[in-house]
């Protein structure tokens, strides 16, 4: 299922994407962002590929890639810590360096926004960010998102704490 915007695409991921998924997952400077903190072989990226159904009630989440000119994966977006009863899931994205600040963040939120509400019925969306990370939060901001909380040393860096910025959406 391929879900368009302007000048992006939203897909699901493909075992040619292994390659990419395995660059992105493995760029220890987001891993601050992210709850990420080891490394990623390919075999256990292809074994995540393979397995994942795209469906957020088998999987739980859904992650999409992020394609510029139907060709060219440019990031991924995921809906996780998906929550049925209460009919929220949060959102993750991340670009390639040379792709931020493009605009290409802001069309995939605001497709996945669509998506969430008119193909899943989810009610809420929500990101944590470091609230340092003034691009995410205007980015987020601009499509939609409000600032209803400060989660005071939320995220972890080694030994230092950062505040965090709860941005919620209701569709």
């Amino acid at each position: 299922m391929t879900y368009q915007a302007d000048a992006i695409t939203l897909r699901a991921m493909e075992p040619e994407d292994l390659d990419f998924l395995y660059k992105i997952e493995n760029d220890e400077s987001i891993w601050s962002i992210s709850a990420t903190n080891v490394p990623y072989s390919r075999y256990v990226l292809r074994n995540y590929i393979a397995t994942a159904q795209n469906d957020i009630y088998a999987d739980g989440q859904v992650r999409l890639i992020i394609e510029k000119a139907y060709q060219t994966p440019i990031g991924v977006i995921d809906l996780i810590a998906f929550d049925p009863k209460n009919r929220r899931a949060e959102l993750g994205i991340i670009l390639q360096k040379e792709h931020q600040h493009r605009g290409y963040g802001l069309k995939a939120i605001c497709r996945i926004r669509q998506y969430a509400h008119s193909v899943l019925h989810l009610r809420q969306l929500y990101a944590y960010v470091d609230e340092t990370n003034k691009a995410s939060l205007k980015c987020l901001q601009a499509a939609g998102f409000e600032s209803t909380a400060i989660l005071k040393d939320w995220l972890s860096e080694g030994t230092k704490f950062r505040n965090a910025i709860l941005m919620q959406l209701f569709l």
